[in-house]
């Protein structure tokens, strides 16, 4: 990959790779939130829940929030298909700044030019192309909820919600600056309100008419990330029912960047969701996964 430089990892500690294998991966990261991206279209990968830790892990491994693999479509709806893991081994559904992501990996491996489309749990997404720039479509938002208290250790707490691929919750703020995201976050995914599965949480501020900043406690990752694009589309689409804004809705995340949500709205009902923003190749390599243990 030209101009990029080519790094090998080498763990002192693991044995000469015997029983493991040599990866070779791409690092990007879409906002600020970073991926491990993989090339699976044989088929011949596969990790355990610990291994993707590993790569992803900031200090053992690569570092990620989470990993991606391109593998063949499984049906002929699309052009191809991801699994896609959180930093914790996780399965997720969905993950929009990855999506990104992982188009322009697609493209730069297969040639791709203006767009292509690819499976995810969520379901099919559509990627369009403008140089750095990636617009993918999301699935049809659905469970929304408005307006609900939430009992928390700090005191209750207005909270909306939507799942735009995966859950999502809202809060308003008057300055995202002073809330302690880690804790509050960490509280309202775990409520008992989303249980089982919990939520990723988005706190967000009204710059102006049409533009927020949103900081996100993401599931999965179990901390704040530095932008989350599932999670920009949650404030995004909340945002333009509670203020009652036209599209587009423009979003700066904690990684500096400003992502751009478009999308057409009858009443509370939303369709042809799409999310706009970078998508940035960082670094490739290679590094010596170690065997998983039976």
């Amino acid at each position: 990959m030209a101009g990029k430089p080519t790094l090998h990892f080498d763990r002192a500690d693991a044995p000469a790779n015997v029983g493991g294998v040599t990866l070779e991966f791409t690092k990007m990261n879409g906002a600020g939130n970073d991926f491990v991206l993989l090339d699976n279209r044989s088929g011949d990968l596969r990790l355990t829940r610990e291994q993707v830790a590993r790569l992803c892990h900031r200090q053992r491994g690569i570092g990620a929030d989470g990993l991606l693999l391109l593998e063949p479509a499984r049906s002929d709806r699309a052009d191809w298909a991801w699994t896609f893991y959180n930093s914790d081994g996780s399965d997720a559904e969905m993950c929009g700044n990855g999506a990104r992501c992982f188009a322009r990996f697609v493209q730069r491996l297969t040639g791709a030019r203006d767009r292509l489309s690819f499976e995810t749990l969520a379901g099919v997404i559509e990627a369009e192309f403008d140089g750095a720039l990636v617009t993918v479509n999301l699935t049809p938002p659905r469970d929304l909820k408005l307006g609900r208290t939430l009992d928390l250790p700090a005191g209750p707490l207005e909270v909306h919600s939507v799942n735009t691929g995966v859950p999502h919750a809202v809060v308003f703020v008057a300055d995202v600056e002073q809330i302690p995201v880690s804790e509050t976050g960490a509280a309202i995914r775990r409520h008992p309100a989303f249980a089982p599965a919990g939520t990723n949480v988005n706190f967000v501020q009204i710059l102006a008419p049409g533009q927020i900043r949103v900081r996100t406690y993401e599931r999965g990752v179990e901390a704040e990330t530095l932008a989350c694009g599932t999670g920009v589309t949650a404030a995004a689409l909340i945002t333009a029912l509670r203020e009652d804004i036209a599209p587009p809705v423009r979003v700066r995340v904690q990684g500096g960047d400003l992502l751009e949500v478009r999308f057409e709205r009858e009443g509370d009902r939303f369709s042809r969701v799409r999310l706009k923003g970078p998508a940035e190749f960082v670094f490739t390599g290679r590094i010596d996964l170690e065997p998983a243990v039976s």
